[in-house]
């Protein structure tokens, strides 16, 4: 099965503030914030949405196709994302603009504030869907420019892909008229906890709503686990993989989606499916920076069966290398 991942590409700037920003925010005073926080490490490493689920999706064996748009600097990202097995022919280069870049900073309570400068993203709109028809299975609409978000999941609705609709960071920038675009008609909507009740809000449409328009709700909940509720009302919860260390949560959401999706190409259930998506989720975690993380087949197996059993050990780990 070849998914097709649109969504951002970019550069992450990684820091750590050792305190919490809770405790520097006043209730009274946030009308003229001002506020610079002195940060103890910085680390660049490659990222965006879209690389990274196109990352994992590749050391997992899958057969991704990156769509979106990168600047002239794109050269040595290219490389390593294809070493990983991801296909980026469809890769729009920039004239112009640089690379995308993530500046983000997390505290002790794993809080974060973040900013993000599109830079070449904002010619993803330009890309079409087209030539991408034949042998797609699957798209995954992540965030990115949003109105290459809006032309995308319209060029599936007309050329009869199914997608996936994962607008994450990007509900904060869309309307609610925007949003109910992107979900109508998605085979599966991504969200997180936050981003489903901000979707509720903006979209002003209930839970059973929702349930009418897309084929599979899956919301990931933290520390919770998912749940995953189908259009009939099925509804499926899976914990999570316990952690060894919190490292960064960066990238954690797009783990899981590489996970689940990987193992739904591969014929599994949705809550191995899920248990899948928890371990790449876990790894990432343990990890600083989105695509540095490694999968060892024997510990990825032993640590599957401690958290869901040997029967999902067996079974999800019959698909890892």
């Amino acid at each position: 099965m070849t998914i097709a991942v649109t969504g951002s590409i970019a550069t992450d700037h990684l820091m750590r503030f050792p305190g919490r920003f809770a405790d520097q925010l006043l209730a009274d005073q946030l009308s003229h914030i001002s506020l610079s926080f002195l940060v103890d490490d910085l680390v660049v490493r490659r990222g965006g949405v879209g690389g990274n689920i196109a990352y994992a999706m590749g050391v997992l064996g899958g057969t991704p196709l990156l769509v979106g748009a990168v600047g002239a600097d794109f050269a040595e990202y290219r490389a390593w994302l294809e070493s990983a097995g991801v296909d980026c022919d469809s890769v729009h280069v920039s004239e112009t603009a640089h690379t995308a870049r993530f500046v983000c900073t997390t505290d002790e309570d794993m809080a974060q504030i973040a900013s993000f400068y599109p830079g070449a993203m904002s010619e993803a709109r330009e890309i079409s869907l087209e030539g991408l028809a034949e042998g797609v299975d699957l798209v995954l609409i992540g965030a990115n420019d949003p109105a290459a978000m809006i032309r995308h999941t319209e060029q599936c609705r007309e050329l009869g892909l199914p997608f996936a609709a994962d607008p994450s960071q990007q509900l904060a920038r869309l309307s609610g008229a925007e949003a109910k675009e992107l979900i109508g008609g998605a085979k599966y909507l991504f969200t997180n906890e936050y981003e489903w009740g901000l979707l509720l809000q903006k979209t002003e449409l209930t839970e059973s709503e929702v349930a009418e328009q897309v084929g599979l709700r899956v919301t990931t909940l933290g520390a919770k686990g998912v749940e995953m509720v189908d259009r009939e009302g099925n509804f499926v919860r899976v914990g999570v993989v316990p952690e060894k260390a919190k490292v960064d949560p960066t990238g954690v959401g797009d783990a899981f989606r590489a996970g689940f999706l990987v193992g739904q190409s591969a014929g599994l259930g949705l809550e191995r499916s899920a248990q899948l998506g928890s371990l790449v989720a876990v790894l990432v975690l343990e990890t600083t920076g989105t695509q540095e993380w490694t999968l060892d087949r024997d510990d990825a197996v032993k640590r599957l069966a401690e958290a869901y059993g040997t029967d999902a050990a067996d079974e999800i780990g019959a698909l890892l290398k």
